[in-house]
């Protein structure tokens, strides 16, 4: 790469294997020789054009992206480590930032899975995949971490060249010598190391923080501290540090995922009551961090949130386990023919009829999904939310119903909606299977890059029930008079309102509903009736305004002075009294969960963090 040789390098391995490290020797290297690198880690970026623009040069263009990268002093090497993270951004750095690049900058790309069969014919692209050491490294690697000669054949038995496992055995074997190592099995030899080696932890408070950590994708300071019920964590934090499969990022502590998944499993397994414990102190921390998060920061707490869910589908839908062999790209002009053809074998005459006029107004609606050979298997259309207004979609009754929906449901100001108005496999049609999979992971790449702007999708299906029992649990519900009969078949329109909050907020309510939290009371602020332990109850506009703005800043002290500059629209700071007669009557109103509006002495007042949980 760096002799100009080889272009792109995409090197993979499975978890432990020793990508990162290698990595890392490569950035050495290429610095001492005098190539510019600019390293980024994945897990840290939001998979979108916005957040790669973000961590590599803020402020610039898409263009500018490019152009920057080629000012640097050549040769340039751009290298993502953790790649399999960024899956959602495969296409747009194929298709779109590869071409402008400068022939002087490299792409090294790093994660667990192989390329997609698209990347094999770009000129100057190599896959590497690692695989385990050889006995003579393994062995010298034993060595460079203090592992007697008697005893490396036998570890690395077991580990079989695994580097992750290998240094697992030899931290355990240097601190607890009797650490009875033969115990692991071959296979799963992490898990086995990793539940050995916690076992051995003499330290209760270190343990136990290695067991929070693992529930969740990092941890800082405060996440810590709310997850083990206690402030001074700063020394535990060090402790855990010092492990050897643990790193610290600019945004906390990340245990290792072979090691994090193996102890996240025992514990789940070996008691779950406290393994859900850490899973609802850190979504209560994190969704009161979430409020505060500036843009730049969003990402982490999306990511955060996406980790804690359990629900496969969502989880699937931006992180992908498996891997996709498919290339989803925007359609080109060659594709029409086989978007017809797909279209005209599993639609009737007037269904397949709309998507072919879509296809000749606006072909840039619609996505392929390729195979292995580029051959086109799939097709979907995502409407954006300019192309979902009246004027814009007649002679189309799927959309026009949704053009009422928003008519009769307006967006709010500065928010927009997305429809996937269809999509077909060349052999499923629209039933589950692999290019329904890619199509929807490409659709999150949108979700990503749309929110906190975006508010509503909207689906169309033909066979419902297929379908109803997964989008039921994301939220989805039928539109009024959503139901188009075409050629004699019914397609349905579900939607999605993500909430006030966007793509985040909507994430936030999922993780709560799986760890049994209830939804944040319904507010009506156009009606100013705020639902009570089930009631509706009426506020006033100045209750309603101080309701809401210490909603908006949840378990933060607001002083007596910024409730009357925003709420009052006043300066004066002798009217403070004001302030205590709508608090007053307004913790009245709230009745038994009046405690959830605190006053914080000499400094004003305090919604509390969990103050919903309460009026529910």
């Amino acid at each position: 790469m760096l002799r100009g040789q080889t272009r792109i390098v995409h090197l993979h391995g499975i978890a432990g294997i020793g990508k990162t490290a290698l990595v890392h020797t490569f950035v050495e290297h290429a610095q001492q020789v005098g190539a510019t690198v600019v390293e980024l880690d994945c897990r840290a970026i939001e998979p979108t054009v916005r957040g790669l623009r973000e961590a590599i040069v803020a402020g610039a263009d898409d263009e500018g992206l490019a152009d920057h990268l080629g000012r640097l002093l050549a040769p340039v090497v751009l290298v993502l480590d953790h790649y399999e993270l960024f899956r959602l951004m495969d296409t747009w750095l194929r298709q779109v930032l590869l071409p402008e690049l400068s022939p002087e900058v490299s792409l090294l790309l790093a994660g667990r899975e192989r390329p997609v069969a698209a990347w094999f014919p770009v000129p100057g692209f190599r896959s590497l995949p690692l695989g385990p050491l050889h006995d003579a490294e393994a062995r010298t690697l034993l060595g460079r971490l203090g592992v007697a000669d008697h005893d490396v054949a036998r570890l690395n038995r077991i580990a079989r060249g695994h580097p992750l496992a290998l240094i697992l055995a030899a931290a355990g074997m240097t601190e607890h010598p009797d650490l009875a190592i033969e115990d692991a099995a071959a296979s799963g030899v992490v898990a086995e190391l990793t539940r050995l080696y916690l076992a051995e932890i003499e330290d209760a408070g270190v343990r136990q923080a290695l067991e929070a950590a693992s529930v969740v994708r990092r941890v800082t300071e405060p996440l810590l501290a709310s997850m083990l019920e206690r402030s001074d964590v700063g020394e535990i934090m060090l402790n855990l540090l010092s492990l050897p499969f643990v790193d610290a990022r600019r945004d906390g502590l990340v245990v290792h995922e072979a090691v994090r998944d193996a102890v996240a499993e025992f514990l789940r397994g070996t008691n779950p009551s406290r393994y859900r414990r850490y899973q609802r102190a850190a979504w209560r921390q994190l969704h009161t961090e979430m409020r505060d998060a500036t843009a730049a920061d969003l990402w982490r707490y999306t990511a955060d949130m996406l980790y804690l869910i359990d629900n496969p589908v969502v989880r699937e839908a931006f992180f992908p386990s498996d891997m996709q062999q498919l290339a989803v790209e925007p359609a080109r002009l060659d594709d029409g023919g086989a978007i017809r053809e797909i279209a005209r074998r599993h639609e009737g005459h007037d269904a397949a009829a709309i998507i072919e006029r879509w296809w000749i107004e606006q072909p840039a609606m619609f996505s392929v999904v390729r195979d292995r050979v580029s051959t086109v298997v799939g097709f979907f259309m995502l409407i954006d939310g300019g192309m979902l207004k009246q004027a814009r979609v007649r002679g189309d009754p799927v959309l026009e119903g949704w053009a009422r929906d928003l008519h009769d449901h307006p967006l709010p100001k500065g928010q927009v909606a997305l429809g996937l108005r269809r999509w077909l496999d060349v052999d499923h049609g629209e039933l589950p299977c692999a290019s329904q999979a890619a199509c929807w992971l490409d659709v999150k790449r949108d979700y990503m890059a749309l929110r906190p702007a975006l508010r509503r999708m909207y689906v169309v299906v033909h066979d419902v029930l297929a379908y109803w029992p997964v989008v039921e649990k994301l939220g989805f519900r039928p539109i009024k008079d959503g139901v188009v009969v075409l050629d004699g078949q019914s397609y349905s329109t579900v939607a999605l309102d993500f909430g006030r909050a966007s793509v985040d907020g909507w994430l936030s309510t999922l993780v709560a509903d799986e760890l049994g939290f209830k939804p944040e009371p319904e507010l009506d602020e156009q009606a100013r009736e705020l639902a009570i332990q089930g009631k509706l109850v009426a506020l006033t506009p100045l209750e309603l305004g101080v309701f809401q703005y210490l909603r908006e800043r949840e378990g933060r002290t607001v002083s007596r002075a910024d409730l009357l500059r925003e709420v009052w629209g006043t300066d004066y700071t002798g009217g403070s009294n004001v302030v205590d007669a709508v608090v007053r009557t307004l913790r009245q109103k709230l009745g038994d969960a009046a405690f959830v509006l605190e006053t914080i002495r000499g400094s004003g007042y305090r919604l509390r963090a969990d103050w919903w949980a309460h009026i529910t």
